[in-house]
């Protein structure tokens, strides 16, 4: 089993209530005084108090095209990254040179060369190091990747590997929408990044002791990917000239619960389990009503989806970096024991659900 030797959220410097947001971009969005108010509903029933920004909030009235969003999200998203990943290493006791992999993903923004490459330039990560850039997986992605890169350590036990995720999901409002769906996300997504460090079975701080007391770790045990089928047009983005403007079906929720109870109760059974012996839950903060259909469906209590509202309402919705977000929160603050599996999840474009089986290590 890989580990995962340290996981770094960071949120820009940018800080804003919920309620100063919304004055902000209400004018932006809708110009129709009757449409101004539901904007306004949306954005007190998101289950969000407070959104950190990329750009101080007056500078978003002047960011209307492609070219202008996605300039700022290279810039600024690559100095967001870096301070994650240098967390994170530090954080794991791992220098940048003994880094063999590199996963990165986000879907807020596109750069070639990729941000791994611009990122491994200002680590100094290896001339040699492997790397594997994705986009597309959405809300997913920091869970995806988790998986992905569990993949990896398998075949390549001796390696380090280094996930990370950015999303700058403030550039994507459109202006002039007052589509509900612009609407919503225009109340409910922040920026943030977040890295993980993850070491290979037979790689030395893959050790039970190499980490030092009262420094909660985890293992991964498995993974699992599932598309639902016919829900293409549910999630996602529309590609125009004023960027990327959000697909969200109401039905998300509904489609969760419909399919996440078989997908989770598949996972654990292959380990012996039950949702019944998981004390620990990582679940993706997508809004109210996604963590909502998630503790429904698996019949968990409120207390099972803290740190998700927490996280939700500290923050907003992060898109890739959402779960590992969460992960970060119940590393520091779950009082299961040493042992205990946890199950982490997210939800992305397909529709597609990733989990990840964990083991917590530590105290």
């Amino acid at each position: 089993m890989s580990r995962v030797l340290s996981v770094e959220a960071v949120l820009p410097r940018h800080s804003y209530a919920q309620e100063t947001i919304t004055a902000a971009v209400a004018p932006l969005v809708a110009r129709d005084p009757a449409r101004a108010a539901v904007l306004r509903r949306l954005h007190r029933s998101a289950g969000v108090d407070e959104r950190h920004l990329v750009l101080p909030l007056e500078e978003y009235a002047g960011l209307q095209s492609m070219g202008a969003t996605n300039a700022v999200f290279v810039r600024e998203g690559t100095l967001l990254a870096e301070e994650a990943c240098r967390r994170a290493l530090a954080a794991a006791g791992v220098e940048p040179g003994e880094v063999d992999h590199v996963f990165a993903t986000s879907v807020t923004g596109v750069a070639a060369p990729s941000l791994d490459v611009l990122l491994s330039e200002r680590l100094g990560l290896r001339g040699d190091v492997r790397r594997t850039p994705s986009f597309g997986l959405g809300c997913a992605g920091g869970a995806g990747g988790l998986g992905r890169v569990h993949d990896h350590l398998l075949g390549h036990p001796g390696d380090v590997s280094l996930l990370v995720a950015v999303e700058l999901c403030s550039l994507t409002l459109q202006h002039g929408d007052d589509s509900a769906a612009n609407m919503v996300a225009s109340g409910l997504f922040g920026d943030g990044a977040a890295a993980v460090v993850v070491a290979g079975a037979d790689h030395p701080l893959a050790r039970a002791d190499a980490a030092g007391p009262g420094h909660r770790t985890a293992r991964v045990v498995d993974t699992r990917s599932a598309l639902y089928p016919g829900t293409t047009d549910a999630l996602g983005w529309e590609v125009r000239d004023t960027g990327f403007a959000i697909v969200l079906s109401a039905d998300l929720p509904d489609l969760l619960g419909a399919h996440l109870l078989a997908d989770v109760k598949g996972l654990l059974a292959e380990h012996g389990l039950t949702p019944a012996d998981v004390p620990a839950w990582v679940v993706h903060a997508g809004g109210p009503r996604v963590i909502d259909a998630v503790r429904d469906a698996l019949g968990l209590a409120e207390d099972d989806v803290r740190e998700s509202r927490a996280s939700l309402a500290g923050a907003g919705n992060l898109s890739s970096v959402s779960v590992l977000d969460v992960l970060a929160r119940t590393l520091d603050g779950s009082g299961a024991p040493a042992g205990a599996p946890a199950v982490l999840m997210a939800f992305g474009p397909g529709v597609s659900c990733e989990l990840v089986l964990l083991r917590l290590e530590g105290s």
